[in-house]
């Protein structure tokens, strides 16, 4: 018995051959061409010399190709690298680099980018290109040439003929965090599927002990048709991929993103589940929506937000509009997959961050170790045991900074604080890396974030702290508005006092044209506290002895 992510789609392949598995505009797979083309791609990877283990980079945007691509490193037993396609020259060389991938699968239109690269990159031998309508020059001078994605598949048999996996085998995830050169989370397959793959159930935590259930629940029920938005860069959309297709589902996949189409693309293909992350998906979603009232959404039954603030304004927006649909706010990070989802009640009471059930994984600790008591008010940090990464790939010290044993027990810290409520459940307050110090006070950017979109001028936002003489640092909003409003500080932190305590509202603010943020939706706060050293301040509160 083998727990891959191979394993388990070929059994959803095995039993349900001739489902649609992917869908976009105007092109399908069914179960049985997915399995064909990714296994011939498989093989072409291993003509090349990929071995088990071997590190493979995959470089696009949502399309089915680049799922049929993950879907055939894994097959081939390797270590898919996922690329950031915003990445510059520089970063590209720092991933192909500290990978130490041999193949690279890239979009064609990022071939001078690729090109540039490889001379920095010894250990990247050979690159199969993924046609995507532009004409940019395959060849890199010096190398050999490139394969076509197609040519690729058209080379190589269709054949399953691989040999039998394990559950060690190696899934890695590249993130950038909040700040920092990205670093890969090297997990067991087992383990990330038990916490984001349906291996432990979302609900009740308990295990599944049949690699074919998922299989055989898929083909035993209806088709649920799921929309992964965000890019396939972001590990919350590959599991959405991944969970779609162990249990014989349908994923639409588009590679661009914007809120009129996303809701177009919702009609057409009667869409089920949507997945986005947070406001930088949801808020330009519910509010194209309003332009376009006459669309048939009635096959909407969730709506799912992970990795990034879905502020308590936002998500009343979406119970208003989709009264008998579930909105799950979910939590997990690279180092812990999944750590718990609320499902959002209207009008419910809200902190600024989600609040969720966790699972019995899922614990709020001191410095120390040791747990947290319910309802105590102690502020922790969030922490997760059992099923969790073996390591970070090739740092050793940031490795042993997060993977920590207490008691001889040993636990994922990402750095996130919490607290641990009366009732069990948790409330997220934030990464403590950018957490905001002010007269020995912390401030959450997560938490004045989601109180100042409650503004009505307000579209999106980042909270970051800057230097100051008294408090050694203060809050500062950086706001982008709709039409080019301008709400003065005062007029702002009306609102979040509603929700947040005094020591908590900016005491600066800057307007700018738009939020930077990383394409799967997170916040830039470097680019933030950039903004604010760039220039002074739109408006701001001289200091005072009060708190």
């Amino acid at each position: 018995m083998a727990y891959t992510i191979a394993d388990l789609i070929e059994h959803a392949v095995d039993l349900m051959p001739e489902r649609v598995a992917l869908e976009s505009d105007g092109t399908s797979r069914t179960y049985s061409e997915l399995e064909q083309r990714s296994n011939a791609l498989a093989h072409k990877l291993r003509e090349l010399g990929v071995k088990p283990g071997d590190r493979v980079g995959l470089y696009s945007r949502n399309t089915i190709e680049s799922v049929e691509a993950m879907v055939a490193i894994f097959k081939a037993r390797a270590v898919m690298v996922n690329v950031n396609y915003r990445y510059v020259e520089s970063e590209l060389e720092h991933i192909f680099t500290d990978s130490g991938m041999s193949v690279l699968i890239h979009e064609r239109q990022y071939c001078e980018r690729v090109c540039n690269t490889l001379p920095k990159a010894p250990d990247l031998r050979h690159r199969i290109v993924i046609d995507d309508g532009t004409e940019t020059d395959l060849r890199c001078a010096g190398y050999s040439d490139a394969i076509r994605f197609e040519d690729a598949i058209a080379e190589s048999p269709g054949e399953r003929d691989f040999e039998e996996r394990s559950s060690d085998d190696l899934y890695m995830l590249y993130t950038g965090g909040t700040t920092g050169r990205p670093k890969g989370v090297v997990w067991r397959q087992e383990d990330i599927w038990r916490v984001l793959g349906g291996g432990i159930d979302w609900f009740n935590s308990e295990p599944v002990t049949d690699e074919w259930k998922l299989a055989r629940d898929g083909a035993d029920g209806g088709q649920l048709v799921r929309f992964p938005i965000p890019p396939f860069i972001h590990g919350g959309s590959q599991w959405a991929i991944f969970q779609s297709l162990f249990g014989g589902g349908k994923a639409v996949v588009y590679p661009e993103f914007s809120g009129s189409a996303a809701w177009e693309i919702v009609a057409r293909h009667g869409v089920n589940v949507i997945f986005i992350t947070g406001d930088a998906m949801g808020r330009p979603m519910i509010e194209a929506l309003a332009e376009n009232p006459d669309l048939d959404l009635s096959s909407v039954v969730t709506v799912a937000s992970s990795a990034a603030l879905f502020s308590p304004s936002v998500k009343e927006q979406f119970l208003d509009r989709f009264p008998n649909a579930i909105v799950i706010d979910a939590i997990g990070s690279s180092e812990t997959g999944f750590g718990g989802l609320g499902v959002v009640a209207k009008g419910a009471p809200h902190t600024g961050g989600p609040r969720v059930k966790a699972d019995s994984e899922t614990h709020v600790l001191r410095e120390d170790g040791t747990r947290i008591e319910p309802g105590s008010g102690e502020v922790g940090v969030l922490a997760r045991t059992g099923h969790i990464p073996l390591r970070y790939h090739n740092d050793p010290e940031k490795s042993a900074k997060t993977f920590k044993e207490f008691d001889g027990v040993r636990y994922s810290l990402p750095g996130d604080f919490a607290q641990l409520e009366a009732d069990g459940t948790i409330t997220m307050l934030g990464r403590g890396s950018v957490s905001i110090n002010t007269g020995g006070e912390k401030v959450f950017p997560e938490e004045v974030e989601g109180a100042l979109k409650a503004h009505p001028d307000v579209f999106d936002t980042v909270v970051v702290g800057i230097a100051d003489d008294r408090w050694g640092q203060r809050v500062a909003a950086v706001i982008a508005t709709r039409d080019g409003a301008r709400p003065t500080l005062d007029e702002l932190n009306d609102v979040v006092r509603k929700e947040l305590a005094g020591y908590k509202c900016p005491r600066s603010v800057w307007f700018v044209d738009e939020i930077k943020r990383s394409p799967a939706g997170k916040p830039d706060y470097r680019w933030g506290a950039s903004i604010t050293a760039e220039r002074p301040a739109d408006e701001a509160h001289a200091p005072s002895g009060r708190h």
